[in-house]
C-alpha cells in the first residue's frame, strides 16, 4: 500500500542532503586514510580491515531501531541524536589515532580502541539515511520520493568523491592532518540539521505494532537492496587485486587503477541520480533498467584487459547501481503506512549494511576461484534482479 505525506506544505531538504553529503565525505575520508595510518601504528591488515568492517556491523544492526525511535520520538529528534552521537564518536576515534601517531601506544590499545570507537561511528551513523528516507516518505507524495531519494543518494555520492579526495590532498603536510579534517566534518551536518531542519510533531503511532524485518511488503524492496549492495562491496574489495593479477599492473600502479575507476564510480552515481530525478520513472522500472545496465558493466570488467576498460566498466556498473538504489528506497516506502515509515527505512538499512558485510567475504573467496569470478557473479544476481517479480 501506498502511503501518503503526513505533512502537505513545502519542506526545506537541503539541510538533509549537506548533512549526508558531510557525513559520507567524513566515512569515506577515515577509510582512504586507514590503510597507511594503520601501517604506521603497526596494525596488521586484518586489524585494518576488521576496523573497517565494524562500522557497517553496527550500521545493519542498529537501522531498525534507529527508523523505529524516529517513529515514535519524531524524526527531528533522533536524526539530531544520531548526527551528534556520530560527531562525538568520530571526534574520539580521530583524537585516538592523533595521540597513537605522536605517542605510539601499544598496538592492541589502539586496536581495540579504534574497534571500540568505528563500531560506535557505525551504530550513530546509520541514523542518517535511515531516518532521511523516512523523512522524504513524510513529506514528499510517493510519485515524486524516487526523485527526492535520487537527490539524496547524489550527496551522498558527492561525499564518496570528495571525502578520499580531501584526505589524500592532506597527508602531503602529514598523516594526522585528514583527521583534523574528519573530526571537524560532523559539526557542520550537525549545525545545519539543528539550525535550519524544519520542525515537525511526532506521530502517535507508539501504540501500533512496528513493521517486521520478515514484512512480505518489504521482501522485494529488501532483497534488491542487499544485492545491489553486495555487488558493490564486491568490486570494491577486489578490484585492486584484479588490477595486479589480471592486467599485469605493480601495486603502485594497480592501487591507481582503483582509485580512477572508483572515482569514476562515484561521478557516476552523482550523475545517473540527478538524470533519474529529471525521469521520473517508477521505481520496478528504474531498478530493472539499473539491474540490465550494471549486469552489461560488470561482465564487462570480468573480461577487462586494459586499465581503461577496467575503469569504463566501473563507470556503466555506477549508472546502473544509481538508478536502482533511489528506487529500492522508494519502493519500500511506497509499500508500507506513515506509520511504519521509520521502520521500513531501517529493515533497508538493514539490508544494506548486511550486503556491506558478506560482500567483501564473498568477493574474495571468490576471487580465490578466479580473477573474474567476483565479476561474473555480480551480474548473475543482477540478471536474476533484472528478469524477477520484485
Amino acid at each position: 500500500m501506498s502511503s501518503t505525506p503526513t505533512s502537505s506544505s513545502a519542506f526545506n531538504f537541503k539541510p538533509l542532503l549537506i548533512s549526508n553529503m558531510v557525513c559520507s565525505m567524513t566515512m569515506m575520508a577515515f577509510i582512504a586514510v586507514l590503510g597507511p595510518i594503520a601501517s604506521v601504528v603497526g596494525l596488521a591488515p586484518w586489524q585494518a580491515g576488521t576496523i573497517a568492517t565494524a562500522g557497517g556491523v553496527l550500521w545493519m544492526a542498529t537501522a531498525r531501531l534507529w527508523g523505529q525511535r524516529s517513529d515514535h520520538h519524531g524524526r527531528r529528534t533522533v536524526l539530531l541524536q544520531g548526527v551528534n552521537g556520530f560527531l562525538l564518536s568520530n571526534l574520539a576515534m580521530c583524537a585516538l589515532l592523533i595521540l597513537s601517531l605522536q605517542f605510539m601506544p601499544s598496538s592492541v590499545l589502539i586496536f581495540l580502541g579504534m574497534l571500540l570507537a568505528r563500531s560506535v561511528t557505525g551504530a550513530f551513523y546509520a541514523t542518517i539515511p535511515t531516518v532521511g528516507q523516512a523523512l522524504v516518505a513524510d513529506n514528499v507524495q510517493p510519485a515524486q520520493r524516487t526523485a527526492t531519494l535520487a537527490a539524496l543518494g547524489a550527496a551522498n555520492a558527492a561525499g564518496l568523491v570528495l571525502g578520499p579526495a580531501l584526505a589524500a590532498s592532506l597527508t602531503h603536510h602529514s598523516l594526522a592532518a585528514p583527521l583534523y579534517l574528519i573530526a571537524v566534518l560532523p559539526v557542520i551536518a550537525s549545525f545545519m540539521l539543528w539550525r535550519y531542519l524544519p520542525k515537525q510533531a511526532a506521530q502517535a503511532h507508539a501504540s501500533r505494532a512496528a513493521v517486521a524485518l520478515h514484512d512480505p511488503r518489504l521482501r522485494g524492496p529488501m532483497t534488491v537492496a542487499f544485492v545491489a549492495m553486495l555487488c558493490v562491496a564486491i568490486a570494491q574489495i577486489t578490484i585492486g587485486f584484479f588490477a595486479i593479477d589480471q592486467l599485469r599492473l605493480n601495486p603502485t600502479e594497480a592501487a591507481q587503477a582503483a582509485g580512477t575507476s572508483l572515482t569514476l564510480v562515484g561521478i557516476g552515481l552523482i550523475l545517473t541520480q540527478i538524470a533519474v530525478r529529471q525521469l521520473n520513472w517508477p521505481p520496478k522500472k528504474l531498478i530493472r533498467t539499473g539491474a540490465v545496465i550494471g549486469v552489461l558493466g560488470f561482465a564487462s570488467a570480468a573480461i577487462s584487459l586494459s586499465t581503461g576498460m577496467l575503469a569504463t566498466s566501473f563507470l556503466v556498473v555506477s549508472v546502473g547501481t544509481g538508478c536502482i538504489f533511489p528506487a529500492f528506497a522508494a519502493l519500500a516506502s511506497n509499500a508500507v503506512e506513515p506509520h511504519e515509515q521509520g521502520a521500513a527505512a531501517g529493515s533497508i538499512g538493514a539490508a544494506q549494511g548486511f550486503g556491506m558485510v558478506v560482500g567483501p567475504i564473498a568477493g574474495t573467496l571468490l576471487y580465490s576461484l578466479s580473477p573474474s569470478v567476483p565479476y561474473f557473479f555480480a551480474a548473475l544476481l543482477l540478471g536474476v534482479i533484472a528478469i524477477s517479480r520484485i
